[in-house]
């Protein structure tokens, strides 16, 4: 039984969780689909955990030796010796193949490939650039925002506009909650020679000023739905989707600069919380519109 709850662990349920719910949504999004199927939701659902899983899985194995230096990850089943390394691998094969599986024969093979490429830039692009610069984080918001692009893809068997803007919005999103984890684990991160904050110096001003510049860039993305027809602002619904998506953007705005005021541990782990909120409330607010629209 403990041996099951540590393969469990392997995929990192919560962050998996929030991963394949933005898909999911996206996939809602599609214009085609106009109705739900709780069926098709559910292996979506499936499919994209498996994934995501597996890619979470590969960075659990290839790290290791530094999740054992760090206080928060030490624990993890790989790092902590209770999976070894070679189970650890059949778990990313076999989860990674049969989510991929899931995705191309009920859905497309576009979504299928999506997935792959994402789970290829994951887990042997990002996962071993942390310790050679902080371009990393660039490089992670790519296969971090592919879920959208992924859902999309499933949901309208091809890529257009709405799924693009998507994808940037998560690709934006993920700089100023990502830094905020960096912040918080500043001192983990540095032990373990991972380099993760744009400032050489560790968390400082320029940290702060990026974090608010990015949450600025993301209130006109999210903006994009409601001009380009993805979802309505024209009926009641609609308005309060506006809204709901208008005052996330100045809910994150004002943590983000909070962190660039006190330049403190709490400030970042505000934003941190704060863009989980934030990410659900938009996604959400989309799908409102949709419905209505």
């Amino acid at each position: 039984m403990n041996k099951i709850k540590d393969y469990f662990l392997l995929i990192k349920p919560s962050l998996s969780i929030l991963v394949v719910f933005s898909s999911v949504i996206s996939y809602l999004l599609a214009p085609k689909i106009v109705e739900f199927d709780w069926k098709m939701i559910g292996l979506l659902f499936a499919g994209g955990l498996l994934v995501t899983g597996s890619a979470n899985a590969i960075n659990q194995v290839t790290e290791k030796d530094t999740d054992a230096i760090m206080k928060r990850t030490r624990n993890r089943p790989v790092a902590a010796g209770r999976i070894l390394p070679q189970e650890g691998w059949v778990f990313v094969i076999v989860t990674g193949a049969l989510g991929l599986f899931l995705l191309g024969h009920f859905f497309n093979w576009l979504s299928a490939g999506l997935a792959a490429f994402s789970l290829f830039l994951y887990g042997f692009i990002y996962t071993p650039l942390k310790k050679v610069n902080s371009m990393a984080v660039l490089a992670g918001a790519f296969p971090g925002a592919f879920p959208c692009l992924i859902g999309w893809a499933a949901g309208d068997d091809r890529l257009t506009i709405g799924g693009w803007i998507l994808f940037a919005m998560q690709f934006l999103w993920q700089f100023p909650h990502f830094w905020a984890i960096a912040w918080i684990a500043h001192k983990d991160y540095t032990a373990a020679g991972f380099k993760l904050l744009p400032g050489q110096a560790g968390p400082n001003k320029f940290t702060a000023v990026q974090t608010v510049v990015y949450s600025l860039l993301l209130f006109p993305v999210t903006l994009l739905p409601y001009f380009t027809g993805m979802c309505g602002y024209d009926t009641v619904k609609g308005m309060i989707s506006v809204g709901l998506v208008i005052l996330a953007n100045v809910f994150m705005i004002l943590r983000s600069f909070t962190l660039y005021r006190k330049m403190d541990v709490p400030s970042a782990r505000k934003v941190m919380f704060g863009s989980y909120l934030y990410l659900a409330v938009v996604l959400l607010s989309f799908l409102l519109g949709k419905i209505e629209h």
